[in-house]
């Protein structure tokens, strides 16, 4: 056997030996390329004589065509194996269903389908939704409402304060969301008609607590504004926000320093079962509390408490959405568990309305 049959045999042998497209590559480059062997063999023509070039010349061009032939029918099976191969490990199975797009899977946090759904309440009842900053001075978060320099008052609530600025006030992460009510009163004038969403904090934490917490309070400020307004606006709402008929609730004599008088709020329920159901049963669940604006809180907000007077009332949302719908623990709220919110959570485009129903 020849030099040149040698050649060929081997390199025919490694094209079919090749098993992907990067290999056979390979061998095209080892061959075909300008160091390849072929190639080195073309080299020699030059240095050959007229009589062997006419031998060696047609002998190497077969080669080179025959190896080259040889690399494309190769190329060609590796490349119809490799479409094969990867649509068998893409095949997609068109019986499925179709997977959900992002609204479909998506879903909105109780907190702020709760928000939503107050809003919508009190909305309808011609109140304003009012901001404050969540970071508040010692003055609207405990002076402007009746709570003095060292009155006792002040321990109800355990508050998270900064460190002292270079005046030595110290700022406190508020504890309610009642500063917003002075703030209001000092900008607007009467009538004020206000709910006050937010966050609030307090260095407290267990199944039903949380050191964050939303609270939604609520003030009107009028002329004629009395403690029947107060009643029936707080029935009104519980009624919608429970979605009961009717709603039986019980006022009871408390104490905060910014209301007087000041009440506590029971609504009725029957927790007899695995649920709590309002509008019905024997029992009494405190809600929320209440009372008319204390007349030193009017002056602080820079009104004259003989001529306005109001009521105002302050209520846990996430308690409230926990009754609601029969969530037992607060924890999970913070916890960005994806199958606790898959199970709680509601769908992006179902927006709470009165006529359409808040929780629909």
């Amino acid at each position: 056997m020849t030099e040149l049959e040698t050649l060929e045999e081997r390199s025919l042998a490694d094209i079919t030996a090749a098993s992907d497209l990067d290999t056979l590559e390979g061998v095209r480059v080892g061959t075909l390329g300008k160091k390849g062997t072929v190639s080195a063999q073309m080299k020699q023509l030059g240095g050959m004589d007229a009589e062997q070039r006419k031998v060696m010349g047609p002998a190497l061009n077969g080669l080179k065509n025959r190896v080259g032939d040889a690399i494309a029918s190769r190329h060609e099976e590796l490349k119809r194996a490799a479409i094969e191969a990867r649509l068998v490990s893409e095949r997609v199975d068109v019986t499925l269903p179709v997977q959900a797009g992002p609204q479909e899977r998506g879903r909105i946090h109780p907190i702020t389908q709760v928000m939503d759904e107050i809003t919508a309440i009190f909305a309808d009842m011609g109140f304003a939704v009012a901001e404050g900053p969540d970071i508040e001075t010692d003055y609207y978060n405990f002076t402007a409402l009746n709570f003095p320099e060292g009155h006792p008052a002040r321990e109800m609530h355990d508050t998270f304060f900064f460190n002292p600025d270079e005046n030595g006030e110290r700022r406190v992460l508020r504890t309610h969301t009642s500063p917003v009510q002075i703030r209001t009163m000092e900008k607007q004038q009467p009538p004020i008609r206000i709910v006050i969403p937010g966050k609030t904090y307090r260095q407290d934490s267990d199944a039903t607590h949380s050191a964050m917490f939303h609270q939604l309070e609520g003030l009107v400020i009028d002329k004629t504004a009395n403690i029947a307004n107060l009643k029936w606006t707080l029935q009104e709402f519980c009624r919608t926000f429970f979605e009961v008929d009717d709603v039986n609730m019980r006022f009871r004599p408390s104490f905060f320093p910014f209301t007087e008088p000041s009440l506590e709020v029971d609504i009725q329920c029957d927790r007899s079962g695995a649920e709590v159901k309002f509008g019905e049963g024997d029992d009494w669940m405190e809600i929320l509390g209440s009372g008319m604006v204390h007349p030193n809180v009017l002056r602080a907000g820079g009104l004259d408490p003989d001529e306005y007077q109001g009521f105002a009332w302050g209520i846990g949302i996430d308690r409230i959405a926990m009754l609601k719908y029969g969530m037992p623990d607060l924890r999970p709220f913070f916890e960005a568990d994806q199958r606790w919110i898959d199970h709680y959570g509601f769908r992006p485009l179902d927006m709470p309305t009165l006529f359409g129903g808040l929780s629909a």
